[in-house]
C-alpha cells in the first residue's frame, strides 16, 4: 500500500493497477487524499446552478434492464409532449429565471431531429441567453441510425439549431460484457466515446456519466474511468464526471446487492483522483441523497448539479428527485456543511458566489 500512498503523495499519474488499489485503502485514507486533490482545485466552493430538465416522452424502441423511465411493462404510463408543451415549459422555467435547459428523452421513432431541431431553434430564437444542453451520445447514435446519417452531420445540426452542450448521459458502463447485458440495442461503447470527441472538436463541450452499483465490478468502473481520460488527454473537452448511483425500483435487472453510502463516497474519492484532467466532480443529488451528495463533497465531488424543478428519468427508478430542489435547500445545506455555494452556468463560469448571510438557518 505504501507505493499507492508514495503515488498519491507526488501527485502522480495513476494506472489501472493504482486505481484498484485506491478502493483497498480505508475510506478516511482515500477520502483525504481525494480531499486534497479537491481543496487544490476549487478550494471550500460547492457549484451548482438553476437548471429545469425536460424529458419530452418515455416512449422507447430499447428497453435497457436498468431503466425504469421507458414505457413498458414495469412502466405502464406512456406519454409524448407536444412540442407547444416543451416550449412553454422552457419559457415558464426562462420567466422564473433558470439558466439552463436539459432536454433527454427516450428512443421515440416519431421524435425525429427535425422535431428536436425545431425546438431548439424556437427556444434560442425566444430566449437568446438560455443555455441549452441536449441529446445524449445514445440519443445522437438512434438519431444518426434513424436518418442514415453521419454523426458529424447530427452534431453540425445540433450546433446550428443552437444547441450549447451535450450531457453525459447513456455512457452507463464501458465494459463491453456487462453493456451489452444491461443495455443490448444502444449505442456502444467505442461509439459513445467516438461522438462526444467529435462534439469536442467542434469547439463544444460535454459531461461524462457512469453508471454503478448494478452488476459492474470495481474494475470495470476503473476501465471506464481511463478510457475518458484518454478522451480528455486528446481534447479537454469534459466539463464533469458523474458517477451516478443505480436506481433500483421498476426495472429488469436483477441485483441482490446494492451498495452501501460507503462504496458510494469510495467511488467518488476514486474517480477524483484518477481522472486528474476532468475539472469536476459532481454527485448528483438526484441518484444519491442531497445528503450523501454533500457528504461526498469531502471525498472529491465538488458540484451537487442543479435545482432541476422537475425530474423524471431517475425518479421513475426510485429516487426523491421529481419535484427538484429549492435553492434555499442547496444554500443551507452547503453553508451549514463549511462549503461555499457558487451558482455557476452550464460551463462552470461562475455567476454567484452566496456567503451565510444567504442561509436561512445561520
Amino acid at each position: 500500500m505504501m507505493s499507492i500512498i508514495n503515488k498519491l503523495e507526488k501527485h502522480e499519474r495513476l494506472s489501472y493497477e493504482d486505481g484498484l488499489k485506491l478502493y483497498e485503502l480505508d475510506l478516511f485514507t482515500l477520502g483525504h487524499f481525494a480531499d486534497l486533490r479537491r481543496k487544490s482545485l476549487w478550494g471550500k466552493k460547492v457549484y451548482f446552478n438553476i437548471n429545469r430538465h425536460i424529458n419530452p416522452t418515455n416512449i422507447c424502441k430499447d428497453i435497457c434492464k436498468f431503466c425504469a423511465f421507458s414505457a413498458n411493462r414495469k412502466n405502464p404510463n406512456p406519454y409524448k409532449y407536444t412540442k407547444q408543451e416543451v416550449l412553454k415549459i422552457a419559457e415558464n422555467a426562462c420567466n422564473r429565471g433558470i439558466k439552463e435547459v436539459h432536454i433527454v428523452s427516450a428512443h421515440n421513432k416519431e421524435y425525429d431531429l427535425y422535431w428536436y431541431i425545431d425546438i431548439f431553434k424556437e427556444i434560442k430564437a425566444r430566449f437568446p441567453n438560455l443555455h441549452i444542453k441536449a441529446l445524449t451520445a445514445a440519443e445522437v447514435h438512434f438519431l444518426s441510425t434513424l436518418h442514415n446519417a453521419s454523426y458529424d452531420e447530427i452534431l453540425d445540426k445540433m450546433i446550428e439549431s443552437g444547441v450549447d452542450s451535450m450531457p453525459g448521459g447513456g455512457a452507463e458502463i464501458f465494459n463491453e460484457k456487462v453493456r451489452s447485458y444491461i443495455c443490448k440495442g444502444k449505442v456502444d461503447s467505442k461509439n459513445w466515446l467516438k461522438i462526444h470527441e467529435l462534439w469536442h472538436k467542434k469547439g463544444k463541450f460535454s459531461n461524462a456519466t457512469m453508471l454503478f452499483g448494478h452488476v459492474e465490478e470495481r474494475k470495470d468502473r476503473i476501465d471506464h474511468m481511463l478510457r475518458l481520460r484518454d478522451i480528455q488527454d486528446k481534447t479537454g473537452g469534459f466539463n464533469a464526471f458523474i458517477p451516478l448511483v443505480y436506481q433500483r425500483d421498476n426495472n429488469y435487472l436483477k441485483v441482490d446487492k446494492f451498495l452501501g453510502s460507503q462504496e458510494i463516497l469510495k467511488t467518488v474519492a476514486v474517480s477524483r483522483l484518477i481522472l486528474d484532467n476532468i475539472p469536476h466532480i459532481k454527485a448528483y443529488w438526484a441518484t444519491a441523497t442531497l445528503n450523501l451528495a454533500m457528504v461526498a463533497q469531502e471525498f472529491g465531488a465538488d458540484d451537487l448539479d442543479g435545482t432541476i424543478e422537475k425530474e423524471a428519468i431517475q425518479s421513475a427508478g426510485g429516487a426523491k428527485s421529481a419535484d427538484g430542489q429549492d435553492l434555499k435547500d442547496f444554500l443551507d445545506i452547503i453553508i451549514t456543511s463549511g462549503f461555499t455555494p457558487v451558482q455557476r452556468d452550464s460551463l462552470y463560469n461562475e455567476l454567484k458566489i452566496y456567503g451565510e448571510s444567504d442561509c436561512a438557518v445561520c
